[in-house]
């Protein structure tokens, strides 16, 4: 029997990375690595809806790992060899009715 496993999905983080020697916040972009992250295209009722609620059409749902701490409202994904932007609330379960590894969901649309 063959296990469920994800992708290994690049997030970028923008914000303050540094400061500078007056105490200035220096903006940039920080490069993220996260494991075990499954990539499923949307379905129909899923496209239909995130247009209705966000104006805004959901091409990929992305299944985020169990103890993932990272912010992925508004934040830019690499995966398949593209960018594609995080829109909507991150939607959360209960860590211990989940029998799986994931218990985030987040939808994304195509970015370049």
């Amino acid at each position: 029997m063959t296990r469920i496993k994800g992708i290994t999905v690049i997030l970028t983080d923008k914000g303050i990375i540094k400061e500078d020697e007056l105490g200035s916040p220096i903006y940039g972009e920080r490069v993220i690595c996260v494991e075990n992250v499954l990539v499923a295209p949307a379905s129909s009722d899923e496209i239909l809806s995130t247009t209705n609620l966000y104006g805004k059409k959901a091409v990929y749902t992305l299944a985020i790992p169990k103890g993932d701490k990272n912010v992925w409202e508004g934040q830019e994904v690499i995966f398949f060899g593209r960018r594609w932007r995080v829109f909507g609330k991150e939607m959360q379960g209960i860590d211990d009715l989940i029998p799986l590894d994931w218990n985030k969901k987040v939808y994304v649309e195509s970015y370049e």
